[in-house]
């Protein structure tokens, strides 16, 4: 590895992760894999995430990603002798991450301004379903409830039935983006003054942002949006089409040079000049005109004669991939989206790759994420200098766990 690629962005930022599931653990992962120092408390049992997804000789394949770069540590943070410690590790660190229900820090005694005491100059990041003020901010939140709410949920799915779902946790991703995204802010702040701050990222927020073309359009014109399937609202043609071997392409040429090149791909380019189909206001009005006759088109040529034909004319198009589709593309090889890494026990493991690409300072991935309080022992005698009989001591009490403990455990001892 040349010295480029050793070098990252955030190799002098430690970050500490008091998080569950998956909005405060992405946002942890996205700051380590570009360099930080991410050390993660959970649970005797572990952090909710181990239980989501599918398992493999019981290793969780989904925190083998989304803990990935991070030493794992376990501690009670309910317990006075586990306070203590947060303590002293939030003195050497830059970020504290928690995304419980608010009054949760305020019951274990890890409010800011009692950190803040610590360590001046810490960024602290809140995750929750409504955010730390308001008067749902006590209601328990995920991110499925928060897009609901956001009404999100409201436009997604065929008009013709319930709302519908993205198979993915599509609103806490967002979240925990938000919240690095502001996580590097405030420390660009902190840079400059000294200063730490309090981050208050909610759910609900982050999924209602991506509602933006339809607030104005409400308050404005009074229009409540509402499901349109696989096609996007006044714009056209962007829909899914069947050919002829019953796949399916989605074809997105809305602006009217997109849509003369479509046209002459398809062997027509006079329908670019149908009073109908001039410009993008017209092609809406007549949409489904227009996917009947792109729909005649696409369903006599198969799959990849489509996108061969597309690709050459430059109108935007592409399958409706699958996982294995994914595994076979070429383009995902060649930029590093699926990451091969070796597991302590499964050995050969992909995980999806870094995102953004930086010339400069490029992301990596170190290690695919560990057992729980792997780094227990490790970490509290490295920060803390504990001594082996101190460490065992907490063991044996119960404020903190290793490997060989959690391995014993019984029962749910969840942070809730």
């Amino acid at each position: 590895m040349n010295e480029i690629q050793q070098s990252q962005n955030l190799q002098d930022i430690r970050v500490l992760e008091l998080t569950t599931t998956i909005a405060g653990p992405f946002c942890g992962r996205l700051l380590g894999d570009f360099g930080a120092d991410v050390i993660k408390i959970e649970p005797a049992r572990g952090d909710d995430i181990r239980f989501y997804g599918k398992r493999k000789d019981d290793v969780s394949l989904y925190a083998s990603s989304l803990l990935r770069n991070k030493r794992l540590i376990s501690l009670d943070p309910r317990r006075p002798e586990g306070q203590s410690l947060i303590y002293a590790l939030i003195k050497q660190a830059d970020v504290f991450i928690e995304n419980f229900r608010p009054g949760t820090m305020e019951k274990w005694n890890l409010t800011y301004d009692i950190l803040h005491k610590h360590n001046p100059s810490l960024v602290m990041v809140r995750i929750s379903g409504f955010g730390q003020t308001g008067p749902y901010r006590h209601r328990p939140g995920y991110g499925i409830i928060s897009e609901a709410m956001s009404g999100l949920r409201h436009i997604t799915g065929e008009p013709d039935r319930p709302p519908s779902r993205l198979n993915t946790s599509l609103t806490d991703y967002i979240t925990g983006l938000y919240a690095a995204f502001a996580t590097m802010m405030a420390l660009r702040h902190r840079d400059q003054t000294g200063e730490g701050q309090v981050i208050d990222a909610a759910l609900s927020e982050a999924a209602f942002s991506f509602m933006e073309p339809h607030v104005p359009a409400y308050d404005q014109l009074k229009h409540n949006a509402t499901r349109t399937g696989s096609a996007l609202e006044n714009a056209a043609p962007n829909n899914l089409y069947v050919t002829q071997d019953n796949q399916y392409i989605l074809i997105a040429a809305p602006a009217d040079a997109g849509f003369r090149r479509l046209m002459a791909a398809m062997g027509n380019p006079k329908l670019a000049q149908d009073p109908r189909f001039i410009d993008m206001e017209s092609r809406w009005r007549n949409v489904k005109a227009l996917d009947a006759i792109i729909s005649a088109w696409t369903g006599q040529r198969k799959l990849a004669e489509l996108e061969a034909v597309l690709d050459e004319a430059a109108v935007p198009a592409s399958p409706v991939y699958t996982m294995a589709d994914i595994f076979r593309d070429p383009h995902f090889a060649e930029r590093e989206m699926l990451l091969v890494q070796q597991h302590a026990k499964l050995g050969r493991i992909t995980l999806p790759g870094i995102v953004p690409k930086m010339s400069k300072t490029p992301g990596r991935v170190r290690w695919p994420g560990r057992d729980t309080g792997q780094d227990t022992r490790s970490v509290l005698h490295e920060l803390l200098e504990l001594s082996a009989d101190q460490l065992n001591r907490l063991e044996s009490d119960g404020v903190i766990y290793s490997c060989e403990q959690t391995k014993k455990a019984g029962g749910n001892d969840g942070m809730e």
